[in-house]
């Protein structure tokens, strides 16, 4: 099965993607300085720092610190602040200028440990996959699952993904080059994409073993009653 078979566009992909911080998104934040005791009581223990830095399937973040539903963080003596929809950057400027009142040249990293995207129907791995650098394409992700199965159907894949709080569905033909230019070409943290079975295997399952086996007994009762008669 051939992606891509059509021209590209004269669209470019937006290859500057920065993923933005939701609402029950999960952070790593570490806080560096010159002077080590200084930034401890701003840093989670080390034992819960996350320690993965590949792709995983269905594994289960370490504590960080919770995005509540307000958008708001929680964090040591600093308290709450506002991040939804910042960048990580914009984030991590915000939390360095707070910082300097109480640290002086604070060095903030910060990670979404729950950066996770999940792939279903048609494919050889379905599930949900941790994304450790936060960026991740259909592709990319189609790739992970194993890729589409032949009876995968390649023209019309559903990819959903929550807006301020309003799921919205999205359909995407990977036979075409056009997809490049998608809204959902990169894939945001919590996007579902779902690969639809084709006719052929949607009618191979609507005969299941059970049902064949009926037919089967009732076909062989007719050609028996049939026989019976015509002696």
């Amino acid at each position: 099965m051939i992606y891509m078979q059509t021209e590209p566009s004269n669209e470019t992909v937006n290859n500057s993607y920065s993923p933005t911080i939701k609402v029950d998104d999960l952070l790593s934040i570490n806080v560096t300085a010159i002077n080590k005791q200084a930034v401890e009581p701003f840093n989670l223990p080390i034992s819960t720092q996350n320690s993965n830095t590949g792709y995983t399937l269905g594994a289960i973040p370490p504590p960080g610190f919770l995005v509540d539903q307000d958008g708001y963080l929680n964090f040591p003596i600093l308290g709450k602040i506002q991040v939804k929809d910042k960048t990580r950057s914009e984030v991590t400027e915000l939390l360095q200028t707070k910082l300097k009142e109480y640290v002086e040249n604070p060095v903030v990293s910060i990670r979404i440990l729950n950066y996770k995207v999940t792939v279903l129907g048609e494919v050889e791995r379905p599930g949900t996959y941790t994304i450790p650098n936060e960026r991740i394409t259909i592709l990319e992700a189609i790739g992970l699952a194993g890729d589409l199965k032949i009876t995968g159907l390649r023209k019309n894949i559903l990819v959903v993904r929550e807006v301020n709080g309003v799921k919205k569905q999205y359909r995407i033909d990977i036979t075409k080059s056009d997809f490049l230019s998608s809204p959902v070409y990169f894939l945001c943290q919590n996007d579902v994409v779902y690969v639809e079975p084709n006719r052929i295997k949607i009618n191979s399952a609507a005969i299941n073993t059970s049902n064949a086996g009926i037919i089967i007994s009732a076909v062989s009762l007719m050609i028996t009653t049939l026989v019976l008669i015509t002696k």
